[in-house]
């Protein structure tokens, strides 16, 4: 029986999210959509495609040097509220990519959203194979938010969020709900949850009959946000966070980690421990 012979390359959409193009899911969409052409001929979904080929995005060749860059760079983000995560926003407001720092390669991917009226930490790669795992809902990666509410809450309401709520997209439920402070009509609780949906913290409390009023993610997975990285303020990531990322990912390539040694770069050069760390 004859043997197949070996596909060479990558599939395309793991080869341009590693240049740093979009996350995998963003470049299939891309694909099907015609956007994607490799040596002249419109790509579809399960091609596969090496350094040496010619590859278009919407007309625009992907140089060898993008395509051949293979350092992997990650960085944590405090977001304020009032940026939208987004390249581009048609009513002019800020958005978080204006204060990130430039790579040497590729660009920023975010790991997740937040909303405008959201903030906290935020996640960037330029490795979208990355990004996209983390934001998987297979990986199961907690996300954890301090949310202010208010209105009156009961321990039937904190019951009814830990065993699930029906919103319109389906159920959801927290892992946990722990009261972290305040009184009477405005209180303070830590939420934990596995998944990312749109403002899916801010309708679970509204479907038990109270208002979230503010709003910040303090964790993603095993990456808590340091107290000392003010608002508006990034720093990359350290060494054992960036193991820890790729073991939740699932991802045990060689790829190596590059650095962002910018002058004059509002980094933090020194992790330390949030206070919300000390519960856990």
């Amino acid at each position: 029986m004859k043997k197949k012979p070996e596909v060479q390359g990558d599939r395309l959409q793991k080869l341009l999210a590693n240049a740093g193009m979009g996350s995998r899911r963003q470049i299939e969409g891309w694909i099907r959509e015609g956007r994607v052409q490799v040596n002249g001929v419109n790509a579809k979904l399960g091609d596969r495609a090496t350094l040496g080929d010619q590859i278009t995005v919407d007309g625009r060749p992907v140089s060898g040097r993008k395509l051949a860059a293979n350092k992997r760079h990650a960085i944590l983000y405090n977001k304020p509220e009032g940026e939208v995560v987004t390249r581009n926003d048609p009513e002019g407001r800020k958005t978080v990519f204006e204060r990130l720092p430039r790579l040497p390669e590729g660009r920023w991917i975010a790991v997740g959203r937040l909303d405008v009226n959201s903030a906290g930490l935020l996640l960037f790669t330029n490795d979208g194979e990355l990004a996209n795992r983390l934001m998987h809902p297979r990986q199961l990666i907690e996300r954890e938010y301090a949310v202010r509410v208010h209105g009156r809450v009961t321990e039937d309401m904190l019951k009814q969020l830990v065993n699930g709520v029906t919103l319109d997209d389906g159920p959801a439920r927290f892992e946990e709900v722990v009261f972290s402070g305040g009184e009477g009509s405005n209180q303070w609780y830590h939420v934990v949850l596995m998944e990312g949906r749109k403002r899916e913290v801010r309708r679970m409390w509204e479907a038990v009959g109270v208002v979230v009023n503010r709003l910040k993610r303090v964790r993603y997975g095993p990456i808590i946000l340091d107290s000392r990285v003010k608002f508006g303020m990034w720093r990359e990531l350290e060494k054992e966070e960036k193991k820890d990322l790729l073991r939740i990912a699932g991802i045990r390539d060689k790829r190596p980690w590059g650095s962002l040694k910018l002058p004059g770069s509002r980094a933090e050069k020194k992790n330390r421990p949030s206070p919300w760390a000390k519960r856990r």
